[in-house]
């Protein structure tokens, strides 16, 4: 009884090395659930289409700060101008799309902020 006892002792297992995720594919990846987003299949709910710049489709090269309806759809209840991201505009048309919005603002056409 006393040779199991040191033999259990001295067969101790050295602690494997685990891989170091420094980078990427420094390591095998275990598969995400299905139901997470990018994950296996069923794992996307629905297809967001590419957004594109509402200007360049329809070859309108000037925005103009006295087009207030134009203007509005691109400026958030509260006031806020709305990102290139959210609307899909080029960078080149949301630049003119920014500055007509703040002269239309400065001469009183588009409000700065919401009524409340």
């Amino acid at each position: 009884m006393a040779d199991e006892t040191s033999t259990q002792s001295t067969e101790q297992h050295a602690p494997t090395p685990r891989p170091s995720h420094s980078g990427p594919g420094a390591g095998p990846r275990t598969p995400r659930p299905a139901g997470a987003p990018g994950g296996g299949p069923g794992g996307r709910k629905f297809f967001r289409r590419k957004k594109v710049c509402k200007f360049c489709t329809e070859k309108i090269d000037a925005i103009s700060y006295r087009d207030v309806r134009l203007l509005q759809g691109f400026v958030a209840e509260r006031g806020k101008i709305v990102p290139r991201r959210l609307t899909g505009v080029c960078t080149r048309h949301q630049r003119k799309l920014s500055l007509a919005i703040k002269q239309s603002r400065n001469i009183a056409l588009l409000a700065f902020a919401a009524r409340f």
